[in-house]
């Protein structure tokens, strides 16, 4: 379908403002991120305690903001990667998203303030993830959270943290993870897809945008290919988390998004593939009413995998 009135304005103010020029260092992205012009700022605030904590990590001490709904518990907990790149975002750029899926599912959400690129290059993002999602598990009665019901979820870099998470929870035999949501996710640092090529201009994500943030993320060609960060090309995708995977119509990572959705369901393992018409990355923002709407069926997904259903 033709490219949303929303998006089309979002991409004209992109451009106005000259903010996709890439001749940019990591503090500058991370300043544009903090001020986009999709970040919503009248998330509800009612029905949620939120606190913040810092816990051990492997790098350095890793900030958590917890959204914790108001009630005795125990609640169902998600554990939110935010996007980014993996060198932007933060607490602050998430949290009306974290917001809403609390409210709305509702559930316990623990958002990471893992470690960024280029300070900390791979695989420090996915251990900060992995360590935080360990936390998470050991601590779940203290936070009123339920041990049994435990997700993790984020969009585009931090849907990648989050499918390389669940691939580390098996791997490592650690914290039993009941779903996985992956919102236009990054699934491999090797990009070939037909979406790369035709939507790698002009959509906000361009082609040259992935290159510069692989380039700060990564150390050498060889961690391009490894699975923990290209999940796409690892070798058993079996015995991992349903999946929710949500990709959007005119954004380069459309494809490589929804075949991960496909090896998945190859495997053996349940993934739900949903791709909103008409949008750009990142949609999955409350700024957009696709993002507001994309986000309840998150919720409403989360919820059924939290019940059981």
């Amino acid at each position: 379908m033709p490219l949303h009135p929303e998006a089309e304005a979002f991409l004209k103010a992109l451009r106005k403002a000259g903010a996709l020029n890439m001749e940019v260092t990591p503090a500058e992205i991370r300043a544009l991120f903090e001020k986009m012009p999709l970040n919503y700022k009248d998330a509800p605030t009612e029905f949620l305690e939120v606190h913040e904590r810092n816990i051990p990590g492997p790098q350095r001490e890793i900030p958590l903001r917890i959204y914790k709904p108001l009630g005795s518990g125990p609640f169902p907990v998600l554990c939110y990667f935010h996007g980014g790149g993996f060198v932007a975002g933060s607490l602050e750029t998430h949290d009306p998203v974290c917001r809403l899926l609390a409210l709305q599912t509702p559930c316990i959400v623990v958002a990471v303030d893992y470690c960024l690129a280029p300070e900390y290059k791979f695989p420090a993002a996915p251990e900060d993830c992995y360590a935080a999602t360990v936390w998470v598990s050991q601590q779940a009665p203290d936070i009123k959270g339920d041990l049994e019901r435990l997700a993790v979820g984020g969009d585009s870099a931090g849907g990648n943290l989050a499918a390389v998470v669940s691939l580390m929870c098996r791997d490592r035999s650690g914290p039993s993870l009941l779903y996985q949501l992956l919102a236009h996710p990054v699934t491999t640092m090797i990009p070939a897809t037909h979406s790369y090529e035709e939507y790698g201009e002009g959509y906000f994500i361009t082609k040259e945008m992935i290159s510069w943030f692989n380039a700060h993320y990564l150390t050498n060609r060889q961690d391009r290919s490894h699975p923990y960060a290209s999940p796409l090309l690892a070798q058993d995708l079996s015995n991992l988390p349903p999946a929710l995977i949500l990709s959007a119509e005119y954004d380069p990572l459309r494809d490589e998004g929804e075949i991960y959705a496909s090896k998945l369901q190859q495997a053996g393992c349940s993934a739900v593939l949903f791709r909103v018409m008409g949008q750009v990355h990142p949609f999955f923002v409350p700024g957009f009413s696709a993002g507001k709407l994309a986000v309840s069926a998150a919720a409403g997904a989360l919820r059924m995998a939290f019940s059981g259903r």
